[in-house]
């Protein structure tokens, strides 16, 4: 054949380098404007406004002398499971460590930023390093000034971490409000978690005993109750504990999942 033509499939396809246009969505005069692009259009710039890749929720727990957050490995695309081993909890140096919830593309974006301010100080080697209160108040700087202009960050943040050999923890957000508490929790994990964890942050004398193992077992029990309950959740998770010894980040952690439950619910 001298040449060939394109069949049905291909027929209301892209040309090659050009973008698809899903059925029921229409182009500007600008062409396409894609999730994460500023185009200039007929209604002039046009900025997204709806998330895309995103992950849930991120958990934070301090306890007697550390730092735990722990998140799923779950990043959706929509409403899809897409991706299933994405890890959104990060060592930023010995003495910080953060998790991630939101828009995982944004995520990306600042990430650079963050691993370049670590870059940095190694280069000076002044033997100061990015503390976590230091860090915290550069996010809700950012997250603000990006929300004044229009074009925030659609994140959540935790943010943990030893300063000045106590325990630190706080929460930014794409607004760029941010508070400190002992107990932090983002997405579905606001409704979930937080009242489980405060039966102990609340409670002095249980708080006082919670050392590393208590609060690891801790964790890892609300991972499950999210696990159970929030659909855009995954049973894999990671986990970041940051002591005054150091950071230990465990990408490989699983919920143990007891379906028993099921055996009671009847059909109709």
């Amino acid at each position: 054949m001298s040449s060939v033509n394109a069949g049905p499939f291909w027929g209301n396809g892209p040309s090659p380098g050009a973008f698809y246009n899903f059925p029921g969505s229409s182009a500007s005069a600008g062409g396409a404007v894609s999730a994460r692009t500023e185009t200039p259009g007929e209604f002039g710039t046009q900025r997204s406004y709806t998330p895309v890749t995103t992950g849930t929720s991120v958990v934070g727990l301090k306890f007697a002398n550390g730092v735990i957050i722990t998140a799923d490995k779950l990043v959706s695309y929509g409403s899809l499971a897409r991706f299933h081993d994405v890890d959104r909890v990060y060592k930023v140096n010995d003495k910080t460590i953060i998790g991630i919830g939101g828009d995982f593309a944004d995520f990306q974006f600042i990430k650079r930023h963050i691993d370049q301010k670590v870059v940095d100080d190694m280069c000076l080697a002044d033997k100061n390093e990015l503390k976590p209160k230091s860090l915290y108040n550069w996010l809700t700087r950012v997250m603000y000034n990006r929300r004044s202009e229009f074009k925030p960050l659609y994140l959540d943040i935790v943010v943990g971490g030893m300063q000045d050999g106590e325990p630190f923890l706080g929460h930014v957000n794409l607004r760029g409000r941010a508070y400190t508490s002992n107990v932090v929790a983002t997405g579905y994990g606001t409704h979930l978690a937080l009242p489980l964890l405060r039966e102990y942050s609340e409670n002095p004398t249980a708080y006082a005993g919670l050392d590393k193992q208590k609060a690891t077992e801790l964790a890892k029990s609300v991972m499950e109750v999210l696990w159970y309950r929030d659909c855009r959740s995954d049973p894999k998770y990671s986990q970041a504990i940051c002591t005054a010894d150091g950071v230990q980040v465990d990408g490989h952690c699983f919920v143990k999942q007891n379906w028993n439950l099921a055996t009671m619910i009847k059909g109709y």
